[in-house]
Parts: structure tokens; C-alpha cells; sequence
């Protein structure tokens, strides 16, 4: 068994109007909220041994606030998941070291929300699912259970368990 976690970034900042959108940093809950959602992903137990990460400036500062709950977490920045369509992102998720056991992946939306959908088996948490459907904000984090390897994953191949916001917090 296999555990896939996808983390949303924190909220960001549109203060500076000249910025790219890879440059945009978090906005202040951002910064506060990335560090609780870091305490609760260790707290419930589902340390990740290897993460993805976008490279945009608000996924690395929402990873670099949330992994020092996590202790050392292998990281990889990914270019290809940067405002990527679920494929791309599946991609990535597909070519993770076969030994790692639990995965997370800090990225955007409408990429992991769709992912998302597209995973979710029928034996997925229902309530869970719904509001994952509604909304998938900004600091939310998904949990998965997979039984295949990364390498085999598709389509209705993940269980959601768990769908936490962090105004649930």
C-alpha cells in the first residue's frame, strides 16, 4: 500500500502587479497557514518519504514552511507540474523512486483537483470527495491510498481519505 498526498500551495499574494506568476511569494495567512497544515500532516502521521514540488515561488516557500514539521523529506522541484494539466502531473507522479512508500505533491490548481477527480475510486470518503469537488482551495491538502506502483497508476486507481482545509484547523 501506497499513501499520495496532494498539497495545494498556500495562499498568495497579488500585491506586486509586475510580477510573473512563478514569482508570486505567499500572502501573510499563507505564511501562517503552510506551518499548521506542516504540523498536522505530522501529527496524523502521513510523513512523506519523497516530495515533488512546483517550481513557482509560492509551492517552495509553502513546502519550505511545511517540511520542517516533516523532518528530511527527499524534494524534488519539477518543472513540468508548474500549472500543469492532471497528465503532466500524473506524469511526474508515474516516474517517483519505486521505494517510496508515501509521496507528496505541492502544486496548483486546476492541475491537482482534477487529478484528483480522476483518481478518486468509487470507495473513496464520499463527503471528502464532494468538497474536494466543490473547491480544492488554497493550503488544502488531499490524502490517497493507492494499491498499485507509482508507475501503474490511473484513473479511478486511489481511494480518498481524507480532504483537510485549513480553516479546518
Amino acid at each position: 500500500m501506497r499513501e499520495l498526498l496532494f498539497l495545494r500551495h498556500a495562499k498568495s499574494s497579488w500585491d506586486d502587479a509586475v510580477l510573473d506568476d512563478i514569482d508570486r511569494p505567499l500572502s501573510g495567512r499563507g505564511r501562517r497557514d503552510a506551518p499548521r497544515m506542516g504540523a498536522m500532516i505530522a501529527g496524523r502521521g502521513w510523513i512523506p518519504d519523497h516530495a515533488i514540488v512546483s517550481p513557482a515561488r509560492r509551492t517552495r516557500q509553502t513546502w519550505e514552511l511545511v517540511r520542517p514539521s516533516l523532518g528530511n523529506v527527499v524534494t524534488h522541484h519539477d518543472e513540468t507540474i508548474y500549472e500543469a494539466a492532471p497528465e503532466a502531473i500524473l506524469a511526474s507522479i508515474r516516474a517517483a523512486p519505486t521505494d517510496t512508500r508515501r509521496l507528496i505533491v505541492v502544486g496548483h490548481n486546476p492541475g491537482l483537483e482534477g487529478l484528483s477527480a480522476i483518481l478518486a475510486s468509487d470507495r473513496s470518503d464520499h463527503a471528502g470527495l464532494a468538497a474536494l469537488r466543490k473547491k480544492f482551495p488554497t493550503g488544502a491538502l488531499a490524502r490517497f491510498i493507492v494499491d498499485a506502483d507509482w508507475r501503474n497508476l490511473a484513473g479511478g486507481g486511489a481511494r480518498l481519505t481524507d480532504f483537510v482545509k485549513p480553516r479546518d484547523l
